[in-house]
């Protein structure tokens, strides 16, 4: 019989959290009240179990799990539909939050998710065989894009991101491409909302959205597109 691994996951209380879940497409499988509130989540093969502790603190939460898939932008757009239906939007900050849908340097294409209780889920496709960081690009405005999604993505380093962002938009002796400067200026705009920077957010977000960009390089851009789409909409309550 071959072996499975369950993440089993804390939170304040079960009902935020399943409430999440299902809105996500998840089916709740198991709930014990008593004497120890434990709950069971599944969708498909993804299986996913909580814990309810009281004096547990969300949003300082360093607990996280990987879910792969083999179809990572089917589970992104079903997840999105969910929530818009659920919660009137995609939540992008705050509690629970879903990140954007990236191709990343260590083959895989991936996107991150945070439930309400403060627990990450990272859920990805492998896109090739390195699990390891490839170099980064030695091209000025990849390369900056590149550090500033692992800054503000992996390391959860969002000042850090928005210095490396407005330090290459600075530059006058070279310029980016249309689809470099949309996904810049989008994720200039996202690490401003988790900065609580709302001007300089609105500042990209305007930029990013008025930006006149071809089919073909619409296409390139979709994942940043997207990304746009849900931060321009009004926040939750």
């Amino acid at each position: 019989m071959p072996e499975k691994t369950i993440p089993i996951l804390p939170c304040r209380t079960l009902q935020p959290v399943l409430d999440f879940y299902t809105a996500l497409g998840f089916e709740v499988t198991y709930q014990q009240r008593s004497p120890n509130p434990y709950a069971v989540v599944e969708r498909g093969g993804i299986e996913l179990q909580f814990f309810a502790m009281k004096q547990y603190e969300p949003t300082v939460s360093f607990s996280t799990c990987y879910v792969l898939t083999d179809d990572v932008d089917g589970l992104y757009q079903a997840f999105r539909a969910g929530l818009k239906e659920t919660y009137g939007r995609v939540p992008t900050r705050g509690l629970p939050r879903v990140g954007p849908l990236k191709d990343m340097s260590y083959g895989v294409r991936q996107f991150l998710m945070t439930d309400p209780g403060g627990n990450c889920v990272r859920v990805g496709q492998r896109t090739g065989q390195e699990r390891h960081h490839g170099p980064a690009p030695e091209e000025t405005f990849a390369r900056a894009l590149h550090f500033a999604s692992l800054l503000a993505d992996s390391k959860g380093d969002a000042a850090g991101a928005a210095k490396v962002i407005d330090r290459v938009l600075c530059l006058t002796d070279e310029t980016p491409t249309r689809v470099q400067l949309l996904q810049l200026l989008v994720l200039r705009a996202d690490v401003a909302g988790r900065l609580g920077d709302e001007e300089a957010s609105a500042t990209a977000l305007a930029r990013a959205a008025a930006l006149d960009l071809a089919e073909a390089e619409r296409d390139r851009g979709r994942d940043a597109l997207t990304r746009l789409a849900d931060l321009r909409s009004p926040p939750l309550p």
